[in-house]
C-alpha cells in the first residue's frame, strides 16, 4: 500500500461483512463513575458465517431537522440502495472516536455519496454483554428513536447484522464539555458562558422529560459540543421512562413595568386609587413525569441525588438534583459534596450537609452571580418533594431569576460563547435555521430579524435588539433594568 493512509471499509470490498470481535477491558477514566466498564473492538478479516443476516432500519426525517444535509446523504444512499435501506456496506470508517459503557464509537461517513457528511457509529457487541446491559442497549435504541430536538442526537438509522447493534447518530466535532472544562482556568467557565450552556441543557432536559423519560446520567462527560457550538446530551443507556400526562395551568401575573408607570393612578368614582395595571392570567404547559419511579441505583457518584444513594427509590428529581450540581461544577470547576474518596462522597450527599459556596471567589461581584447560588441552593435541597423542578419541571426553572433575558423561543439561534480551546463554524448559506426550519440568505435573514423587532417593541415594548445573538449575557434584576455582565 505505500504510504497510502489506512481507513477501514464496513465491510471491506472483498467480503460482504466485517468481523467484529470484542473483548471486555477496564479503562480508567478522567473521572470515576460507578461500574462503567469499556469494550475493546479488534477488526478481523474473516468472513461472517452464511447465516448472519443484516436487518436495517432507515428512519424518516424528523420536521426538526429536514432541512439538515446529513438527511440528504442519508436519503441519496439510501436511493441508491438496492433495499432502499442503510447498510454497513454503505459506511467508511474514518477513525476511532472513543469508548463507551456499552460499546465503540467511530467516526464514519457515506461511501458513495460525495459531499464531507460526516457521522458517528455507535457500535455494540450484543454477545458481550450481560441481560441488564442488552437491556440498557434496547432502552438507548428505543429513546433516540423518538428524538426529535436541536439539543439531542438524530438516529440516522438502526441497524442490526449478526450479534452486532449499530446506531448511527450526529457527530460532534468539539468533543464534550467536560474536556472543555479542562482548558479553562482553575476548570471553571465565565458566568455569562455558564448561563448559556445551561441554558441549553435545561431545554434539552425539559424536552425530554416531556417525552416521560428520566434522564439519570446528566454530567459534562455526557453533553457534546457541535460544530456551530451549541450542546448535544448523550448516551442514554441509563434512561427510564415512565408515563406523563400533560396539563394545562393558569397563574397571576403583574407586568413588570418601570417606576415611573407603577406610581401612575387612575381616580375611581368612589375615591379610591388602584393600578393602572391589572394582573393578567397567564397558562402554562406543564409536562413533568412525577410518576416516575426507579430504585437502580445508576449514574456518576458526584453527580448522584440523595434519594438516588439511599436506595430507597427515585423519580424526576434526580436529574433537577444533577441540573443543580451541574451548574456548580461549571462555575467553580468541582461539584459540591466531593470527598477524598468516593465513598466520602457519597456519604456527603446521604448527610443533611447543605451545598458550601466558595468564601473568597473571583466571580463573587459579577452580575447574576448571587442568582446562581440561589438557583443552586434550590436545585440541591435533599428532599425531592421541596425540590425546584420535581413539581413542575422546567416550567419553574426557566422563571428563576438566572436566567432573566433569556428569549426560550430564540435560543438556538444564539451565538455560542467564546471559550478557550473552542473553535466553532460560523454558519454559511447552508445553515439550518430550527427557528425558521430551512436556510435563509443574507437578505431574507436581515429581513426576518427586522420584522421580529418590530413585531416585539409593538407588543412588549421592548427597546433591545434582538439582532443581538448575546442575549444570556443579558440580566435583569428585580427592578426590571437590565444589567450586562462580565
Amino acid at each position: 500500500m505505500g504510504d497510502k493512509e489506512t481507513t477501514y471499509y464496513f465491510p471491506p470490498p472483498e467480503y460482504s461483512d466485517l468481523d467484529l470481535s470484542f473483548n471486555s477491558t477496564t479503562t480508567t477514566s478522567s473521572r470515576p463513575s460507578l461500574a462503567r466498564s469499556s469494550l475493546t473492538l479488534s477488526f478481523n478479516d474473516s468472513r461472517l458465517s452464511s447465516a448472519a443476516t443484516t436487518t436495517p432500519t432507515t428512519l424518516h426525517q424528523r420536521p426538526h431537522r429536514n432541512s439538515d444535509p446529513h438527511w440528504s446523504a442519508i436519503k441519496a444512499a439510501s436511493t441508491l440502495s438496492s433495499t432502499g435501506s442503510i447498510h454497513l456496506r454503505h459506511l467508511k470508517l474514518l477513525r476511532h472516536l472513543g469508548t463507551g459503557n456499552l460499546g465503540r464509537v467511530f467516526l464514519c461517513r457515506l461511501r458513495d455519496y460525495d459531499h464531507n457528511t460526516q457521522f458517528a457509529l455507535k457500535v455494540v457487541d450484543r454477545d458481550s454483554l450481560s441481560s441488564k446491559k442488552l437491556s440498557q442497549v434496547q432502552t438507548e435504541a428505543q429513546i433516540l428513536s423518538l428524538l426529535d430536538h436541536p439539543f439531542l442526537p438524530t438516529l440516522y438509522a438502526h441497524i442490526e447484522v449478526s450479534h452486532y447493534t449499530c446506531l448511527l447518530i450526529d457527530y460532534c466535532p468539539n468533543g464534550d464539555l467536560h474536556s472543555l472544562l479542562s482548558k479553562q482556568p482553575s476548570n471553571r467557565l465565565p458566568l455569562e458562558s455558564v448561563r448559556f450552556y445551561a441554558a441549553e441543557v435545561l431545554i434539552a432536559l425539559e424536552y425530554l422529560h416531556v417525552n416521560g423519560v428520566v434522564y439519570r446520567d446528566l454530567k459534562p462527560e455526557n453533553i457534546l459540543l457541535r460544530e456551530d457550538g451549541h450542546v448535544m446530551l448523550s448516551d442514554f443507556d441509563l434512561c427510564f421512562t415512565a408515563d406523563m400526562v400533560p396539563r394545562l395551568e393558569t397563574r397571576s401575573h403583574r407586568p413588570r413595568r418601570s417606576t415611573a408607570k407603577k406610581t401612575r393612578r387612575c381616580r375611581h368614582c368612589f375615591g379610591h386609587r388602584r393600578p393602572e395595571e391589572e394582573e393578567e392570567v397567564v397558562r402554562e404547559f406543564v409536562a413533568e413525569p412525577t410518576a416516575a419511579f426507579s430504585k437502580s441505583c445508576v449514574g456518576t457518584h458526584e453527580y448522584l441525588a440523595p434519594e438516588l444513594v439511599t436506595g430507597n427509590g427515585h423519580s424526576n428529581g434526580v436529574d433537577w438534583w444533577a441540573f443543580g450540581v451541574f451548574i456548580y461544577e461549571l462555575l467553580y470547576g468541582t461539584t459540591p459534596f466531593k470527598g477524598g474518596s468516593k465513598e466520602a462522597t457519597l456519604r456527603n450527599i446521604a448527610s443533611s450537609r447543605v451545598a458550601r459556596f466558595p468564601v473568597q471567589d473571583e466571580q463573587e461581584g459579577v452580575p447574576g452571580m448571587a442568582e446562581a447560588r440561589d438557583l443552586i441552593e434550590r436545585l440541591l435541597v435533599k428532599d425531592p418533594r421541596r425540590r425546584l423542578g420535581c413539581a413542575r419541571g422546567a416550567t419553574d426553572i426557566k422563571r428563576h431569576p438566572f436566567f432573566n433575558g433569556i428569549k426560550w423561543p430564540l435560543i438556538r439561534m444564539y451565538k455560542p460563547p467564546e471559550v478557550r480551546g473552542l473553535v466553532v463554524k460560523k454558519a454559511g448559506r447552508s445553515h439550518v435555521s430550527h427557528v425558521t426550519g430551512g436556510a435563509l440568505s443574507p437578505r431574507r435573514r436581515r429581513w426576518w430579524w427586522n420584522g421580529l423587532n418590530s413585531i416585539m417593541r409593538r407588543h412588549m415594548g421592548s427597546k433591545r435588539n434582538l439582532n443581538s445573538n448575546q442575549n444570556y449575557y443579558c440580566y435583569a434584576n428585580s427592578s426590571g433594568k437590565v444589567r450586562k455582565s462580565g
